[in-house]
């Protein structure tokens, strides 16, 4: 696996394979890999040429600063595991590489998906996805790239960026990796409780119980099914539970035959926030 650190030699390299008409599949990450991570590079790896990583912990997506200090760095152990699934090249930047003097992000507009869910609740964060996104498909030119979804807001928010920037990349959602117990897998997850680890399947069983309810119930019906579930679980603390439309993000008040809805959670644990998803049919 060839590692890069520097923008203008990683662009370098891949326009080289590109010339050899070499296909470039993408997965950008924070770092602290898991299986999902590696799910991820997996299926880069067999549907491209080349699968390329970058690990890069964004300082513009965190509203929260504490939360990025605390964000764990295992950069070594990342190394070993894209090295286990044959990962062709890894990017790992500095901040100064990516954002040299000025660390801010650019402003977007995504036709209104980034004020529901997750926008409601974290100021500025998808301007920071956005703006780290666009800027590493600047650099590699990918032909496609991979991402979770788990976060789905992001999932939607970075086609819409594509689409609207008429970037030459395929975006491709893939499913979410869980852990044997359920839980979806996250880096944050590493930095549960384990009395918190214990009780964090509990966030995906009730989404499972309220996809069964779902058509038996009206929206605010389920939603307010779901809060009274949490309230019986004194670890957790439900901060939303929304019932959206996959394509617009925005709340359903009534149940549309033709669309297709998504429940969306997020959960703290003790200061961990977890955030889910799963489609209702």
């Amino acid at each position: 696996m060839k590692i890069f650190k520097i923008k203008s030699e990683l662009k370098d390299f891949l326009s080289q394979q590109k010339s050899l008409d070499k296909s470039i599949g993408f997965v950008p990450t924070m770092g602290a890999l898991h299986e999902g991570h590696l799910s991820l590079v997996k299926r880069a790896k067999k549907k491209n040429d080349l699968a390329v990583v970058s690990i890069f912990v964004n300082p513009t997506q965190f509203d929260n600063k504490e939360d990025l200090v605390k964000y764990p760095k295992t950069f070594d152990n990342d190394v070993k595991l894209l090295e286990s699934v044959d990962c062709d090249v890894l990017f790992f930047p500095s901040v100064e590489e990516i954002y040299a003097e000025n660390i801010a992000s650019d402003k977007f507009d995504f036709d209104g998906l980034e004020h529901q869910m997750e926008g409601k609740f974290r100021d500025g964060h998808f301007d920071g996805v956005g703006t780290i996104v666009k800027t590493l498909f600047e650099i590699l030119n990918p032909d496609k790239a991979y991402f979770g979804k788990k976060d789905f807001q992001q999932l939607q928010i970075i086609k819409k960026m594509v689409e609207k920037h008429n970037l030459p990349v395929k975006i491709k959602g893939c499913d979410i990796y869980r852990e044997d117990d359920g839980l979806a897998m996250s880096s944050r997850n590493t930095r549960l409780t384990k009395e918190h680890r214990e009780v964090a399947p509990f966030i995906y069983k009730t989404l499972k119980k309220a996809k069964k309810k779902f058509g038996t119930k009206n929206a605010n019906e389920l939603t307010q099914w779901v809060e009274k579930q949490f309230k019986k679980q004194p670890l957790l603390e439900l901060e939303y539970f929304t019932i959206a439309d996959e394509k617009t993000l925005q709340t359903a008040t009534v149940i549309e035959p033709n669309k297709k809805y998504r429940g969306f959670i997020a959960v703290f644990a003790g200061e961990i926030r977890l955030i889910d998803n799963i489609r209702l049919k």
